[in-house]
């Protein structure tokens, strides 16, 4: 199983790609051109996440995650990155309406956690981003 982290509509037999699939022998362009083909519809460059199933004869399956909650925070606050010491550093507000919409594309990856519990891990990631949450 390989875990990779490559931008929609930008994978290339380029790291993180080439060497992650290299060193098991399967075909990097067949990968590429799928992973493309299924992103093509994202923003441009949005990280997303991909857990890959290599099997012995050098075939593979691949499946995409939603992208991480942090893309997802700075994002809605309009921030370039979190706070270097949360909880005494604000650098932003979100509310909890965007809390909620983010919390509803996040529960695609959790379907048997419950929307509100999904929800406060996201207030929680938000704080230690330096965060504060807004009504």
């Amino acid at each position: 199983m390989i875990r990779l982290l490559v931008p929609a509509g930008k994978a290339a037999p380029a790291p993180p790609v080439g060497p992650a699939l290299g060193q098991k022998g399967l075909n990097l362009m067949d990968f590429c051109k799928s992973f493309n083909d299924k992103t093509k519809d994202w923003i441009d460059s949005t990280p997303v996440p991909c857990v890959i199933t290599a099997y012995s004869d050098r075939t593979f399956e691949y499946y995409i995650k939603t992208p991480p909650t942090s893309f997802f925070l700075k994002r809605a606050a309009g921030i370039e990155k979190g706070a270097a010491t949360p909880g005494t550093q604000w650098v932003g507000e979100i509310s909890v309406k965007c809390i909620y919409e983010i919390a509803k594309v996040k529960q695609q990856d959790l379907p048997h956690v419950q929307l509100d519990k999904v929800a406060s891990q996201i207030v929680a990631q938000a704080r230690n981003m330096g965060l504060k949450v807004t009504r």
